[in-house]
């Protein structure tokens, strides 16, 4: 089996692959239409994972080194070098812009998502239940993926029930429909000060008056809370109480009651955005819903849990409000694919969403590891098992300016000024994602290249 030599390169592990196998090529080491090893043969002989060997695979295919074969492997295409420039042939210079590390974008670890999600469509192709998956479904949803969608809540809301379901297509169309349906043009609706950037846009287009809540280390303070509601009536709280983004806050359980005891005095609906619940340290945490499940929408999908192709969302109601939702889900996409939910269905029914919840919570685990060890004189907030950490930068940066010059130098975060629910001057934090780069190699190159920007006096780079 081909495992290359890589003491010779200082780069990310994925590019150090591909200039292996091109050195490799060149050298007659491999030959053309030998079969390279498969992706967990190779991790396993370096020590990395699967991941990392896809990606240095698909960059040696864009490079045009080798050729994958769905089902059969992946092949070496040619042993030719490219010929010298001559006099007569002008130079050719490869300048293009250097790729961007993007820690920017919340989803989880893509290492072995590829191999899960390729059984799980070859298994839903020769499933009894693939015709039906393929004509419209009924009014929110077909009752079999609704019962999946209760499966899945019942870890978090162990009495649900799949008529109190409604999919939909994702958690972010989940938030579209909740606010559309229960909240009316002009209504006033709270959130967290520093809140998830969707809520913000979707509020500001549904015209709707946005007013965040100051917060602590938990999250919504409940007493400024009560303050809002003295002032004026709020319609809805929309609140993420578990690895809050982006400030990665975890709400207590006696929190959670004091939030859910102003919702019964000063009628306002809580729609409990729970994307994030299975991050939780503590497992045994009630969702902020349970708390008041007569006023409360709690809403929760597969795309930050499972794996991002599985856009489903699962909307849990109470009875009177199931009409308002379900005709909203009809208005706004008539339905969400009922292929994908019966993807999605099978994925829980097989348990494959609770062993990759465990493969998350394990790689998040790692990551955290290596932003506290390289951040370790810095501030920085997160939580044992979040995708994401809150880095407060030291005067005098700002966010802005940091944000600026991370990009500058191939690195993409997140300022904190994008995450104000009502703009309030500048500030001193971003949002760094964990999961986003491909490998833990990746991830530590990344943010070393940040903990050496922040030494630095911004005033130096203008």
């Amino acid at each position: 089996m081909w495992v290359p030599q890589l003491s010779e390169f200082n780069q990310p592990m994925y590019l150090a692959i591909a200039d292996a196998l091109a050195r490799d090529i060149s050298n007659g080491v491999l030959n053309k239409g030998e079969r390279l090893p498969t992706l967990r043969e190779l991790a396993t002989a370096l020590d990395v994972t699967p991941g990392t060997i896809s990606r240095a695979y698909s960059e040696a295919q864009r490079r045009r080194l080798v050729q994958g074969e769905v089902g059969r492997g992946t092949y070496v295409l040619s042993q030719k070098q490219p010929e010298p420039a001559t006099s007569n042939s002008p130079a050719s210079l490869n300048l293009g812009q250097p790729e961007l590390l993007d820690l920017s974008i919340i989803k989880p670890g893509s290492e072995t998502l590829e191999h899960w999600l390729r059984d799980a469509l070859m298994n839903l192709a020769r499933s009894t239940d693939f015709a039906g998956a393929l004509d419209y479904a009924p009014d929110g949803g077909h009752p079999a993926h609704r019962e999946a969608g209760a499966q899945w809540l019942r870890h978090a809301l162990p009495d649900a029930q799949w008529q109190q379901v409604i999919i939909t297509a994702g958690a972010q169309h989940g938030l579209m429909v909740a606010m559309s349906a229960l909240t009316n043009a002009g209504d006033l609706v709270l959130c967290e000060a520093l809140c998830y950037p969707g809520i913000i846009s979707l509020a500001h287009g549904l015209e709707r008056r946005l007013r965040g809540v100051p917060m602590d280390d938990e999250g919504i303070i409940p007493e400024a809370l009560r303050e809002l509601c003295l002032r004026e009536k709020p319609a809805m709280l929309v609140c993420v109480a578990t690895c809050q983004n982006p400030t990665a806050a975890i709400m207590s359980q006696k929190r959670r009651a004091q939030i859910a005891a102003l919702a019964e005095e000063f009628d306002f609906i809580i729609l409990d955005d729970d994307i994030y619940g299975f991050l939780a340290t503590d497992p045994s945490i009630k969702p902020l819903s349970a708390f008041a499940p007569d006023r409360s929408v709690y809403l929760t999908s597969l795309s930050k849990s499972v794996m991002p192709a599985l856009r489903i969302g699962y909307l849990h109601s109470p009875p009177k409000w199931l009409s308002r939702l379900s005709s909203m889900v009809r208005s706004s996409v008539w339905m969400p694919s009922p292929l994908t939910a019966q993807l999605a269905s099978n994925v829980i029914s097989e348990g494959m969403d609770r062993k990759l919840i465990r493969i998350h919570r394990n790689e998040a685990a790692a990551r955290q590891a290596i932003a506290r060890e390289i951040f370790a004189r810095f501030e920085l907030k997160a939580q044992p098992y979040s995708y994401h950490a809150w880095l407060t930068l030291p005067e005098p940066w700002t966010s802005d300016e940091f944000t600026l010059l991370a990009r500058a130098n191939g690195v993409l975060v997140l300022s904190g000024t994008q995450f104000q629910a009502e703009r309030s001057g500048t500030t001193r934090s971003v949002r760094l994602v964990l999961m986003s780069p491909t490998s833990q190699d990746e991830l530590r190159f990344a943010l070393t290249k940040l903990a050496s920007l922040i030494e630095f006096d911004p005033r130096r780079y203008y």
